[in-house]
């Protein structure tokens, strides 16, 4: 999928029901992830750490759903795993759907199949894919892991707090940027344009080309 287009909706089992994707997601930001299996150590790391922060994406307005290719039996009983380790889940409660996807529809549709990762069975199992979704439903960013790197979701909330600022405002975030911190102003703006929208001004970082193209502005949204 490229940026920008429109994600495709799957009907699927979760558990927490029939799940329809685009009605799930209707209105709010979202995230989908996916996981190569059930009861794998670094999948059972990560489904506890998304648990632990699970408030963090709800004060974001952010919907979660992580996708796994086996059955629903086999996702509850995961869960008591998952729940049972507090260096990662804390005391909290795995609170959101995973969504069952054993013939790998959903992982097809969404081009999350690791050509190099293969079950007992033979079948590829998902890479460690993250997509984050605009409330419009278009791709807004994705992530492709390999089934042996485990997830930094703190990295991922702070993506989310990029893409929605950005959203917003005509500005870019630097490197290692995350909430609080200035900002770039975005080149489609003019100087003109810039102090027009920014009454707190921008500031010219001074480069050997002499080309005014980096100018950092306060966060605007406070």
């Amino acid at each position: 999928m490229r940026l920008g287009t429109t994600v495709p909706d799957f009907s699927a089992d979760s558990t927490d029901g029939p799940l329809r994707w685009h009605e799930y997601i209707e209105g709010a930001w979202a995230v989908l992830f996916s996981h190569p299996s059930d009861f794998t150590p670094v999948c059972t790391t990560e489904l506890g750490s998304v648990a632990r922060l699970l408030g963090e994406f709800k004060k974001r307005g952010v919907k979660v759903a992580a996708l796994s290719c086996n059955d629903i039996k086999s996702h509850e009983a995961w869960i008591k795993d998952i729940e049972s380790l507090p260096e990662f889940c804390g005391q909290c409660k795995v609170a959101f759907p995973i969504v069952s996807d054993p013939g790998r529809d959903v992982a097809t549709l969404y081009g999350m199949l690791d050509p190099d990762e293969k079950d007992a069975e033979g079948m590829p199992m998902t890479c460690r894919a993250v997509f984050v979704i605009k409330p419009d439903k278009t791709l807004a960013s994705s992530i492709l892991y390999p089934a042996t790197t485990g997830r930094n979701f703190q990295e991922v909330l702070r993506l989310i707090d990029s893409l929605q600022l950005t959203a917003k405002h005509s500005v870019a975030t630097p490197a290692d940027w995350c909430t609080g911190r200035d900002c770039m102003v975005a080149p489609a703006l003019s100087d003109e344009e810039a102090s027009a929208k920014f009454p707190g001004g921008f500031r010219t970082i001074q480069v050997p080309s002499k080309r005014g193209y980096l100018r950092v502005t306060g966060n605007p949204s406070g």
